[in-house]
């Protein structure tokens, strides 16, 4: 196959390509915003875990 032809293909399909991902959105807002809370309840549930262990230290600086 000629390059010249390869690439008109190429160039082509590149187009449907673009054109359906125009037509395909997922709802990212809510995607996003369902993700974030997730986050925060998991570091709610982190911290209401109870007391450390007797063998945690509490981090320090040199």
């Amino acid at each position: 196959m000629h390059a010249d032809l390869h690439l008109a293909l190429h160039a082509d399909r590149a187009t449907e390509l673009r054109h359906e991902a125009r037509e395909f959105r997922l709802p990212r807002t809510r995607l996003r915003t369902r993700i974030g809370w997730t986050m925060v309840e998991v570091g709610l549930r982190l911290a209401r875990s109870g007391p450390p262990t007797p063998y945690a230290r509490p981090f320090r600086t040199a």
